[in-house]
C-alpha cells in the first residue's frame, strides 16, 4: 500500500476536508472533531462526487412523532440525489449491509515525514582495513 501526503494537520482543522488524488483515485480527507477519516470520492449509488456533499447529522431513533436530530457533522449527503453516509465507515443508514461508501485509513504523521529507505551494504574489517560488501 502505498503512502500519500495529504498535508499539514493543522492545516486540515476539525470540520474541514480536502479532496486529494491517490494513484488514480480520488478520495476525501476529512477530520470530524479532530479524528481523520477518507472516502473515496465516488457515490456508490450512480458515481457523484461525493466528498463534496454537505456534512451534516441526521435523525436519531425516537418515539412515534418524535423527531431527534444528532451525530452533527457525522454524516456526508450525496450532493446529486442525497443519500447519506456516515463518514467514519461509509455506511449509508439507507441499506448499510448492501451499500457503503468505499473508506481509507488515515494516519497523522509529522510534516515532512515520509518513508526513507536507504539501501545499505555490509562492511567488515579485516586485518585493519574496511571492506565495503557491494
Amino acid at each position: 500500500m502505498a503512502r500519500y501526503v495529504v498535508g499539514r494537520a493543522a492545516d486540515l482543522p476539525p470540520g474541514s476536508r480536502r479532496i486529494v488524488t491517490a494513484g488514480s483515485r480520488s478520495i476525501g480527507v476529512f477530520n470530524i472533531r479532530g479524528r481523520f477519516y477518507a472516502l473515496r470520492n465516488r457515490c456508490p449509488h450512480q458515481g457523484a462526487p461525493l466528498c463534496l456533499g454537505k456534512i451534516k447529522g441526521t435523525t436519531l431513533p425516537g418515539r412515534p412523532y418524535e423527531y431527534l436530530y444528532g451525530r452533527e457533522d457525522e454524516i456526508i449527503q450525496c450532493p446529486w440525489h442525497g443519500w447519506e453516509f456516515e463518514i467514519a465507515t461509509g455506511r449509508t443508514h439507507f441499506n448499510p449491509h448492501k451499500m457503503r461508501a468505499k473508506t481509507f485509513e488515515v494516519t497523522v504523521g509529522r510534516a515532512g515525514e515520509q518513508d526513507v529507505i536507504l539501501e545499505t551494504f555490509p562492511v567488515t574489517t579485516e586485518d585493519g582495513l574496511v571492506i565495503l560488501h557491494a
